[in-house]
Protein backbone atom coordinates (compact mmCIF):
# COMPACT_ATOMS: atom_id res chain seq x y z
CA UNK A 1 0.00 0.00 0.00
CA UNK A 2 1.61 3.24 -1.10
CA UNK A 3 1.71 6.07 1.41
CA UNK A 4 3.43 8.63 -0.82
CA UNK A 5 2.68 9.45 -4.43
CA UNK A 6 6.14 10.92 -4.99
CA UNK A 7 9.30 10.37 -2.93
CA UNK A 8 12.42 12.23 -4.03
CA UNK A 9 16.05 11.63 -3.08
CA UNK A 10 18.42 14.47 -3.82
CA UNK A 11 20.78 17.20 -2.73
CA UNK A 12 19.31 19.44 -0.04
CA UNK A 13 20.73 22.83 -0.98
CA UNK A 14 19.79 26.22 0.45
CA UNK A 15 19.71 28.87 -2.28
CA UNK A 16 20.92 32.16 -0.84
CA UNK A 17 20.24 35.12 -3.13
CA UNK A 18 21.73 38.57 -2.82
CA UNK A 19 22.04 41.63 -5.05
CA UNK A 20 25.55 42.79 -5.88
CA UNK A 21 27.28 45.04 -8.37
CA UNK A 22 30.26 44.27 -10.59
CA UNK A 23 32.62 45.94 -8.14
CA UNK A 24 31.51 43.58 -5.37
CA UNK A 25 32.05 40.59 -7.67
CA UNK A 26 35.54 41.77 -8.58
CA UNK A 27 36.53 42.53 -5.00
CA UNK A 28 35.41 39.07 -3.88
CA UNK A 29 36.85 37.14 -6.81
CA UNK A 30 33.45 36.01 -8.12
CA UNK A 31 33.41 35.12 -11.81
CA UNK A 32 30.34 36.67 -13.35
CA UNK A 33 27.56 34.67 -14.99
CA UNK A 34 28.73 31.13 -14.25
CA UNK A 35 28.46 28.47 -11.54
CA UNK A 36 31.58 27.72 -9.52
CA UNK A 37 32.07 24.95 -6.95
CA UNK A 38 33.75 26.31 -3.83
CA UNK A 39 35.23 24.96 -0.60
CA UNK A 40 33.91 25.41 2.93
CA UNK A 41 36.05 28.37 4.02
CA UNK A 42 35.27 30.25 0.83
CA UNK A 43 31.56 29.50 1.29
CA UNK A 44 31.53 30.88 4.80
CA UNK A 45 33.39 34.04 3.73
CA UNK A 46 30.99 34.73 0.85
CA UNK A 47 27.94 33.99 2.98
CA UNK A 48 29.13 36.52 5.56
CA UNK A 49 29.78 39.11 2.83
CA UNK A 50 26.29 38.82 1.33
CA UNK A 51 23.92 41.70 1.96
CA UNK A 52 20.10 41.50 2.14
CA UNK A 53 20.15 37.71 1.89
CA UNK A 54 17.02 35.89 0.73
CA UNK A 55 17.06 32.15 1.49
CA UNK A 56 14.95 29.45 -0.15
CA UNK A 57 15.16 25.65 0.00
CA UNK A 58 16.53 24.28 -3.26
CA UNK A 59 18.09 21.32 -4.98
CA UNK A 60 16.89 19.82 -8.26
CA UNK A 61 14.73 16.92 -7.06
CA UNK A 62 13.65 18.91 -4.00
CA UNK A 63 12.24 21.53 -6.39
CA UNK A 64 10.43 18.78 -8.29
CA UNK A 65 8.96 17.34 -5.09
CA UNK A 66 7.82 20.83 -4.06
CA UNK A 67 6.11 21.30 -7.43
CA UNK A 68 4.40 17.92 -7.20
CA UNK A 69 3.26 18.70 -3.67
CA UNK A 70 1.85 22.05 -4.78
CA UNK A 71 -0.34 20.09 -7.21
CA UNK A 72 -1.79 18.13 -4.32
CA UNK A 73 0.30 14.97 -4.31
CA UNK A 74 1.44 13.41 -1.04
CA UNK A 75 5.21 13.79 -1.10
CA UNK A 76 8.36 13.04 0.87
CA UNK A 77 11.96 14.15 0.41
CA UNK A 78 15.11 12.35 1.50
CA UNK A 79 18.24 14.49 1.78
CA UNK A 80 20.97 15.44 4.24
CA UNK A 81 21.29 18.76 6.07
CA UNK A 82 23.42 19.66 9.08
CA UNK A 83 21.91 20.72 12.38
CA UNK A 84 23.00 24.32 11.80
CA UNK A 85 21.12 27.52 11.00
CA UNK A 86 20.71 26.76 7.30
CA UNK A 87 19.87 23.11 7.91
CA UNK A 88 17.15 23.95 10.39
CA UNK A 89 15.81 26.54 7.95
CA UNK A 90 15.74 23.97 5.13
CA UNK A 91 13.95 21.29 7.14
CA UNK A 92 11.33 23.74 8.40
CA UNK A 93 10.78 25.33 4.99
CA UNK A 94 10.15 21.95 3.35
CA UNK A 95 7.85 20.81 6.15
CA UNK A 96 5.94 24.10 6.07
CA UNK A 97 4.85 23.46 2.47
CA UNK A 98 3.56 19.99 3.28
CA UNK A 99 6.52 17.83 2.29
CA UNK A 100 7.47 15.01 4.66
CA UNK A 101 11.14 15.86 5.27
CA UNK A 102 12.35 12.42 6.24
CA UNK A 103 15.84 13.03 7.63
CA UNK A 104 16.47 14.85 10.89
CA UNK A 105 19.32 17.37 10.61
CA UNK A 106 22.67 15.65 11.24
CA UNK A 107 24.33 16.60 14.53
CA UNK A 108 27.70 14.88 13.95
CA UNK A 109 30.44 15.42 11.39
CA UNK A 110 32.21 18.46 10.04
CA UNK A 111 30.46 19.48 6.84
CA UNK A 112 27.78 22.18 7.16
CA UNK A 113 24.55 22.38 5.16
CA UNK A 114 24.98 22.67 1.40
CA UNK A 115 24.35 26.10 -0.09
CA UNK A 116 24.29 27.86 -3.43
CA UNK A 117 25.06 31.55 -3.13
CA UNK A 118 23.57 33.49 -6.01
CA UNK A 119 24.72 37.04 -6.70
CA UNK A 120 22.36 38.98 -8.97
CA UNK A 121 23.83 42.05 -10.67
CA UNK A 122 21.74 44.98 -11.96
CA UNK A 123 21.89 43.59 -15.51
CA UNK A 124 20.10 40.42 -14.35
CA UNK A 125 23.14 38.13 -14.55
CA UNK A 126 23.29 35.43 -11.89
CA UNK A 127 26.70 34.35 -10.58
CA UNK A 128 26.49 31.10 -8.61
CA UNK A 129 28.93 29.82 -6.01
CA UNK A 130 27.99 26.36 -4.74
CA UNK A 131 29.33 24.56 -1.68
CA UNK A 132 28.17 20.95 -1.85
CA UNK A 133 28.60 20.31 1.87
CA UNK A 134 26.86 17.55 3.76
CA UNK A 135 24.21 16.66 1.17
CA UNK A 136 26.61 14.72 -1.06
CA UNK A 137 27.39 12.24 1.72
CA UNK A 138 24.12 10.32 1.31
CA UNK A 139 24.30 6.63 2.23
CA UNK A 140 21.84 3.79 2.68
CA UNK A 141 21.55 4.75 6.35
CA UNK A 142 19.87 8.00 5.26
CA UNK A 143 17.25 6.21 3.14
CA UNK A 144 14.68 4.41 5.31
CA UNK A 145 13.03 1.45 3.64
CA UNK A 146 9.85 2.27 5.56
CA UNK A 147 9.56 5.30 3.26
CA UNK A 148 10.92 3.97 -0.02
CA UNK A 149 8.74 0.86 -0.03
CA UNK A 150 5.65 3.07 0.27
CA UNK A 151 6.45 5.24 -2.76
CA UNK A 152 4.17 5.09 -5.77
CA UNK A 153 6.83 7.02 -7.71
CA UNK A 154 10.45 7.23 -6.58
CA UNK A 155 12.50 10.04 -8.16
CA UNK A 156 16.29 10.04 -7.93
CA UNK A 157 18.71 12.90 -8.60
CA UNK A 158 21.58 12.05 -10.93
CA UNK A 159 23.88 14.53 -9.20
CA UNK A 160 24.01 12.20 -6.16
CA UNK A 161 25.03 9.22 -8.29
CA UNK A 162 28.64 10.28 -7.87
CA UNK A 163 30.10 7.99 -5.20
CA UNK A 164 29.73 4.35 -4.33
CA UNK A 165 27.66 4.85 -1.18
CA UNK A 166 25.18 6.99 -3.12
CA UNK A 167 24.94 4.43 -5.91
CA UNK A 168 24.18 1.69 -3.39
CA UNK A 169 21.55 3.84 -1.70
CA UNK A 170 19.88 4.50 -5.06
CA UNK A 171 19.79 0.82 -6.02
CA UNK A 172 18.32 -0.16 -2.68
CA UNK A 173 15.72 2.64 -2.78
CA UNK A 174 14.67 1.76 -6.32
CA UNK A 175 14.32 -1.92 -5.49
CA UNK A 176 12.35 -1.19 -2.31
CA UNK A 177 9.93 1.04 -4.23
CA UNK A 178 9.49 -1.61 -6.93
CA UNK A 179 8.97 -4.37 -4.37
CA UNK A 180 6.29 -2.24 -2.74
CA UNK A 181 4.41 -1.92 -6.02
CA UNK A 182 5.81 1.46 -7.04
CA UNK A 183 8.09 2.62 -9.83
CA UNK A 184 11.49 4.28 -9.58
CA UNK A 185 13.08 6.70 -12.02
CA UNK A 186 15.92 9.16 -12.32
CA UNK A 187 16.68 12.65 -13.57
CA UNK A 188 20.02 12.25 -15.33
CA UNK A 189 20.88 15.81 -14.19
CA UNK A 190 23.95 16.55 -16.33
CA UNK A 191 25.98 14.95 -19.14
CA UNK A 192 29.04 15.28 -16.90
CA UNK A 193 27.43 12.90 -14.39
CA UNK A 194 27.02 10.36 -17.18
CA UNK A 195 30.59 10.77 -18.43
CA UNK A 196 31.92 9.90 -14.98
CA UNK A 197 29.65 6.91 -14.32
CA UNK A 198 28.25 5.74 -17.67
CA UNK A 199 28.33 1.98 -17.05
CA UNK A 200 26.75 2.30 -13.62
CA UNK A 201 24.09 4.69 -14.96
CA UNK A 202 23.14 2.25 -17.71
CA UNK A 203 23.08 -0.70 -15.30
CA UNK A 204 20.81 1.20 -12.90
CA UNK A 205 18.44 2.22 -15.70
CA UNK A 206 18.32 -1.28 -17.17
CA UNK A 207 18.00 -3.26 -13.96
CA UNK A 208 16.18 -1.08 -11.46
CA UNK A 209 14.27 1.81 -13.05
CA UNK A 210 10.88 2.15 -14.70
CA UNK A 211 11.46 5.61 -16.19
CA UNK A 212 14.26 8.03 -17.01
CA UNK A 213 14.12 11.78 -17.66
CA UNK A 214 16.86 13.68 -19.48
CA UNK A 215 17.44 16.39 -22.02
CA UNK A 216 18.88 15.64 -25.44
CA UNK A 217 22.50 16.08 -24.37
CA UNK A 218 22.02 13.80 -21.37
CA UNK A 219 20.29 11.05 -23.36
CA UNK A 220 23.01 11.22 -26.03
CA UNK A 221 25.72 11.06 -23.37
CA UNK A 222 24.42 7.68 -22.19
CA UNK A 223 25.47 6.19 -25.53
CA UNK A 224 28.37 8.47 -26.56
CA UNK A 225 26.61 9.56 -29.73
CA UNK A 226 25.58 12.80 -31.42
CA UNK A 227 22.41 11.17 -32.75
CA UNK A 228 19.50 11.92 -30.42
CA UNK A 229 17.09 9.55 -32.18
CA UNK A 230 19.52 6.65 -31.98
CA UNK A 231 20.15 7.38 -28.29
CA UNK A 232 16.40 7.52 -27.62
CA UNK A 233 15.87 4.18 -29.30
CA UNK A 234 18.66 2.54 -27.35
CA UNK A 235 17.43 3.93 -24.05
CA UNK A 236 13.91 2.71 -24.80
CA UNK A 237 15.32 -0.79 -25.28
CA UNK A 238 16.48 -0.92 -21.66
CA UNK A 239 13.89 1.25 -19.88
CA UNK A 240 10.08 1.01 -20.04
CA UNK A 241 9.50 4.79 -20.19
CA UNK A 242 11.91 7.38 -21.58
CA UNK A 243 11.28 11.13 -21.42
CA UNK A 244 13.50 13.46 -23.43
CA UNK A 245 13.06 17.20 -23.04
CA UNK A 246 14.08 19.30 -26.05
CA UNK A 247 13.97 22.83 -24.64
CA UNK A 248 12.01 25.01 -27.07
CA UNK A 249 11.18 21.98 -29.23
CA UNK A 250 8.98 20.28 -26.68
CA UNK A 251 9.32 16.79 -25.26
CA UNK A 252 9.42 13.23 -26.57
CA UNK A 253 7.98 10.37 -24.51
CA UNK A 254 8.58 6.73 -25.47
CA UNK A 255 6.90 3.74 -23.79
CA UNK A 256 7.41 0.48 -25.63
CA UNK A 257 6.02 0.92 -29.14
CA UNK A 258 4.21 4.12 -28.16
CA UNK A 259 5.85 7.45 -28.94
CA UNK A 260 4.42 10.92 -28.31
CA UNK A 261 6.02 14.22 -29.33
CA UNK A 262 4.48 17.10 -27.40
CA UNK A 263 5.18 20.63 -28.68
CA UNK A 264 5.78 23.55 -26.34
CA UNK A 265 4.84 27.20 -26.48
CA UNK A 266 8.01 29.12 -27.20
CA UNK A 267 8.65 32.03 -24.85
CA UNK A 268 11.69 34.11 -23.98
CA UNK A 269 12.56 32.99 -20.45
CA UNK A 270 12.92 35.46 -17.61
CA UNK A 271 14.88 32.83 -15.69
CA UNK A 272 15.36 29.28 -16.98
CA UNK A 273 16.40 28.00 -13.54
CA UNK A 274 14.15 25.13 -12.54
CA UNK A 275 12.56 24.50 -15.95
CA UNK A 276 13.63 20.86 -15.98
CA UNK A 277 12.74 20.40 -12.32
CA UNK A 278 9.21 21.71 -12.81
CA UNK A 279 8.72 19.80 -16.05
CA UNK A 280 9.40 16.69 -13.97
CA UNK A 281 6.84 17.82 -11.35
CA UNK A 282 4.09 18.12 -13.95
CA UNK A 283 5.07 14.89 -15.66
CA UNK A 284 5.11 12.97 -12.36
CA UNK A 285 1.72 14.41 -11.43
CA UNK A 286 0.34 13.07 -14.69
CA UNK A 287 1.99 9.70 -14.15
CA UNK A 288 0.80 9.45 -10.53
CA UNK A 289 -2.78 10.20 -11.58
CA UNK A 290 -2.75 7.69 -14.48
CA UNK A 291 -2.90 10.21 -17.34
CA UNK A 292 -1.91 9.18 -20.86
CA UNK A 293 1.56 10.01 -22.15
CA UNK A 294 0.53 13.08 -24.09
CA UNK A 295 -1.24 14.56 -21.08
CA UNK A 296 1.79 13.82 -18.88
CA UNK A 297 3.97 15.67 -21.37
CA UNK A 298 1.58 18.61 -21.64
CA UNK A 299 1.39 18.90 -17.86
CA UNK A 300 5.17 18.94 -17.67
CA UNK A 301 5.41 21.61 -20.35
CA UNK A 302 2.86 23.82 -18.57
CA UNK A 303 4.83 23.60 -15.32
CA UNK A 304 8.11 24.40 -17.09
CA UNK A 305 6.45 27.24 -19.01
CA UNK A 306 5.22 28.83 -15.79
CA UNK A 307 8.52 28.70 -13.93
CA UNK A 308 10.61 30.28 -16.70
CA UNK A 309 8.35 33.35 -16.68
CA UNK A 310 9.65 34.54 -13.30
CA UNK A 311 12.73 34.52 -11.08
CA UNK A 312 13.10 31.41 -8.95
CA UNK A 313 12.89 27.62 -9.46
CA UNK A 314 9.47 26.93 -7.94
CA UNK A 315 5.95 27.78 -9.15
CA UNK A 316 4.38 31.08 -8.19
CA UNK A 317 1.06 30.51 -9.97
CA UNK A 318 -1.87 28.15 -9.40
CA UNK A 319 -0.71 25.40 -11.75
CA UNK A 320 -3.91 23.43 -11.35
CA UNK A 321 -5.81 26.43 -12.72
CA UNK A 322 -3.52 26.35 -15.76
CA UNK A 323 -4.25 22.63 -16.20
CA UNK A 324 -7.98 23.34 -16.02
CA UNK A 325 -7.68 26.13 -18.58
CA UNK A 326 -6.13 23.62 -20.99
CA UNK A 327 -8.80 21.02 -20.28
CA UNK A 328 -6.35 18.59 -18.66
CA UNK A 329 -8.22 18.16 -15.37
Amino acid sequence: MTQYEVVGIGNAVVDVISHADDTFLAENGIEKGIMQLIERDRAEDLYTAMQDRVQTPGGSVANTVAGAGALGLKTAFIGRVRDDELGQFYAKAMTDIGIDFVNAPVTEGENPTSRCMIFVTPDGERSLNTYLGISTGLTSADVPQAVTEKAKLMFLEGYLFDHEAGKTAFREAARAATAGGGMAGIAISDPFCVERHRDDFLALIKNDLGYVIGNEAEIRALWETDDTEAALAKTAEICPLVVCTRSGDGVTLVRGEERVDVPVEKVVPVDATGAGDQFAAGFLYGLATSRDLETCGRMGNICAGEVIRHIGPRPQTDIMALFKAEGLV
